[in-house]
């Protein structure tokens, strides 16, 4: 797909590695921490599209995943990189590899995030409006302190 730095960005998700992204969502990431592996791969096959960032020996150490309706919405979900390959541009190149390069870049993305703001305000994210509701899950991740 495309390439940065030494890194291989790909939307194929055969390639995703399913143990790898389970790991990392569900140990070490404070929204992803109640779903069992199954549940993490009934998302990803569910999903829109799928971003996996991967190194040039094929290891996956950054994802993202989208649902959409494939016309005009989508929901931006599961952004990650490995703690050790951060601080390189990677978390940045995988939304603009999703949102800004994709058949989705004239929708209206909507996500949630307690600690990257910064980031998706570069691609146009804001505060929602009043008449934005939605309904909390049971499985919402908690409020960081």
């Amino acid at each position: 797909m495309m390439a940065a730095g030494g890194y291989e960005f790909d939307d194929d998700v055969s390639r995703i590695d399913l143990d790898a992204l389970w790991d990392s969502l569900c140990a070490s990431a404070y929204w992803g921490k109640w779903r069992s592996r199954d549940d993490v791969q009934r998302q990803v096959l569910a999903s829109w599209r799928t971003i996996g960032c991967y190194t040039g020996s094929g290891a996956m150490v950054g994802f993202a995943r989208a649902v959409s309706d494939g016309v005009a919405l989508a929901y931006l979900a599961d952004v990650y990189v490995l703690p050790e390959h951060r601080g390189q541009g990677l978390g940045r190149a995988l939304v603009d590899a999703m949102i800004e390069q994709g058949p989705g870049q004239g929708f209206r993305w909507m996500l949630h995030t307690t600690d990257a703001q910064g980031l998706y305000r570069l691609f146009g994210f804001t505060t929602p409006s009043a008449n934005y509701m939605e309904r909390p899950s049971i499985h919402s991740a908690p409020t960081r302190i």
